[in-house]
């Protein structure tokens, strides 16, 4: 799973798994509205667990209520299904509430 996929590969993944990211670039790139800072740090925290157990780390940045998730593999110099597999896992979290 670390060969880089083409940008219609990509994007016809996204768009079959009704996937919550967007691609930008060579980056999967996810905006969560978490209502609030606690919000924000719980998300990022079971975020942080799922990265965890798959080994893939998602960059992540804290605006207040707001997190932004980036992703690729950085080893593969691209977008592999190591980020579709870890995206589909973050989006499941979703429906326990951000």
């Amino acid at each position: 799973m670390t060969e880089v996929l083409a940008p219609a590969e990509v994007d016809a993944a996204l768009a079959e798994r009704s996937l919550g990211w967007r691609r930008d670039g060579g980056v999967l790139v996810k905006e969560v509205d978490c209502g609030d800072f606690a919000g924000a740090l719980a998300y990022v925290h079971r975020v942080g667990a799922v990265a965890e157990a798959a080994s893939h780390h998602p960059d992540v940045d804290i605006r207040w209520k707001n997190v932004v998730l980036r992703l690729s593999t950085h080893s593969a110099g691209g977008l592999t299904g190591r980020d579709l597999a870890l995206a589909a896992q973050i989006d499941a979290l979703d429906a326990g509430g951000a």
